[in-house]
C-alpha cells in the first residue's frame, strides 16, 4: 500500500558519505527533506541536488534537515558532494535498498524498452512528530527544492533561474 500524507514515515538508519549511521529518529522536532535519487553525479541527480544547495539557506534558515538516498556507497556520495560543494548528508540505500523499498522508492523501471529494478526519483518532507508532510512522486529536478519551499508556505532563498 502507497504511502500516503499523514502517516507515520518509515525509520530508518543508512550510512552516509563517510559510512557513519544516520537514523530518521534522530531528527525528531524538526522538519526533514528526504529525497531519493538514481544515481550520483548523473545529469538529472546533479541539477536536483544543486537545487538543494542553491537554496540551502532557506533549508538552514527553517531548520529542515535534507537527506539524499540513492544506493551509491559513501565513497561515490563522498565524490559527488566534494564535486558539486553540497552541504547536506547523502545516504546510502544499497540494494535490495530496503529503505527505498519502504518509501515506495524502489521498484521497477523502464528505459529504452529495458525493465530492471531502480531507484524512483521521489521527495517527502517529514514533519516534527516524524509523519509524512508532503509527498512528491513527479519531481522536476530543476526545482524541487523550491517547490518543497514554496507548498510549505517558504521563501526560497534565491529565486528560480
Amino acid at each position: 500500500m502507497a504511502l500516503q500524507i499523514g502517516d507515520p514515515a518509515p525509520e530508518f538508519s543508512l550510512p552516509d558519505q563517510q559510512g557513519q549511521p544516520v537514523a530518521l529518529k534522530d531528527f525528531r522536532g524538526q522538519r526533514v527533506v528526504v529525497y531519493f535519487y538514481p544515481k550520483d553525479d548523473t545529469p538529472g541527480c546533479t541539477k536536483e541536488a544543486c537545487n538543494f544547495r542553491d537554496q540551502w539557506s532557506a533549508y538552514e534558515t527553517h531548520g529542515i534537515k535534507v537527506l539524499g538516498v540513492s544506493k551509491d556507497g559513501a565513497k561515490s556520495h563522498a565524490k559527488f558532494i566534494d564535486k558539486y560543494s553540497l552541504p547536506f548528508t547523502l545516504l546510502s540505500d544499497e540494494e535490495p535498498c530496503p529503505v527505498a523499498t519502504a518509501y515506495g522508492s524502489y521498484g521497477l523501471k523502464k528505459f529504452m524498452g529495458k525493465e530492471y529494478m531502480g531507484m524512483m526519483r521521489h521527495s517527502f518532507v517529514i514533519d516534527a512528530e516524524g509523519k509524512l508532510e508532503l509527498i512528491y512522486l513527479k519531481v522536476k529536478t530543476e526545482t524541487m527544492a523550491n517547490d518543497i519551499l514554496k507548498d510549505l508556505g517558504l521563501e526560497p532563498a534565491t529565486p528560480e533561474a
